[in-house]
């Protein structure tokens, strides 16, 4: 099974000791949020350098926040760093109207138009071809950066709506979420993803499907526990929409939680559903934290090397 973890780090050299520890545990990815270490890029190359095979990416940086060509040039220098042609995964997304107009000042209205031209510049630019662009958002006209190996570096969009579905299909190696369960995916976003890449005449897509997890044999305690620590996703339209899709209402009802048996069968139900990578992000239940982090990251290790 391909599974990931959450990518994290108080400085660059404990996102260095993640990794490594990471790859020893037989996963298969990290994933770092744009709020690591402010930017999580420079943490992602010194990790890269220190470790073989584990693939990194990002889970999401904020499309707003860098023009698609600036990004471009980012993140193939992080790529040049590492210097392994297919280890370093670009997730992007446009984010949520709180921190797009309430954080950055800009503004949110066309969020679509924003996405799909955006996601055609970066993509085209990591495949090694030149950008001349001219949209109603963006325009560009660019060479693309070096990539190593003349490898394109792939491409990851948060896509929750039917609109993103189509541009991640059309444009990019799949989709990265956060908070879709299984439902969700079945129903929801692999339909319309596979049929948009289908379209295209592209390879079958990806879907990396992020989601809380807690091995607990007190599933109320565990939910419970989910729903104050995720508290914040059931505020959001963009989750709230997409957890509807999934028939729930709530972060607690997304988590995947239970004794062994149960979440590893949960996880099948996942990549059944069509996830093809599990990123998982373990949360703590009761009072033993360390011990229970150790007992969800066993189960997934264990499942990681099956």
């Amino acid at each position: 099974m391909r599974i990931g973890m959450t990518g994290a780090g108080s400085g660059p050299e404990a996102v260095v000791r993640q990794a490594q520890r990471a790859e020893a545990d037989g996963f298969t990815s990290l994933w770092f949020a744009s709020a690591i270490l402010g930017d999580p890029l420079v943490g992602m190359a010194l990790a890269g350098q220190s470790t073989e095979r584990i693939e990194l990416g990002t889970s999401v940086l904020v499309t707003y926040a860098c023009h698609p060509v600036l990004q471009a040039k980012r993140v193939a220098a992080v790529a040049a760093a590492i210097g392994t042609p297919g280890r370093l995964t670009l997730g992007i997304g446009p984010s949520h109207d709180v921190v797009v107009e309430g954080a950055l000042g800009l503004s949110y209205s066309t969020v679509g138009q924003h996405v799909e031209e955006y996601v055609e510049i970066v993509t085209t630019l990591l495949r090694g071809e030149p950008v001349a662009f001219s949209g109603k958002e963006f325009r560009a006209n660019a060479d693309p950066p070096s990539l190593v190996g003349d490898e394109p570096i792939p491409v990851l969009l948060g896509a929750l709506a039917p609109r993103s579905l189509r541009v991640a299909g059309r444009h990019a190696a799949g989709t990265i979420l956060w908070m879709g369960n299984a439902v969700a995916i079945r129903d929801h976003i692999a339909p319309r993803l596979t049929a948009s890449a289908s379209d295209a005449g592209r390879p079958a897509p990806r879907i990396v499907a992020g989601l809380p997890i807690a091995v607990h044999d007190d599933v109320a305690e565990a939910r419970e526990t989910a729903a104050k620590q995720f508290a914040i996703y059931d505020t959001l339209p963009n989750y709230q929409r997409l957890m509807a899709r999934g028939g729930v209402s709530s972060a607690a009802d997304v988590a995947v939680v239970g004794n062994e048996e149960s979440v590893a069968e949960q996880i099948r139900v996942l990549f059944d559903a069509g996830m093809t990578d599990l990123w998982a992000a373990p949360f703590a239940v009761g009072e033993d934290a360390t011990g229970s982090r150790a007992r969800t990251r066993a189960l997934l290790s264990e499942l990681a090397r099956s």
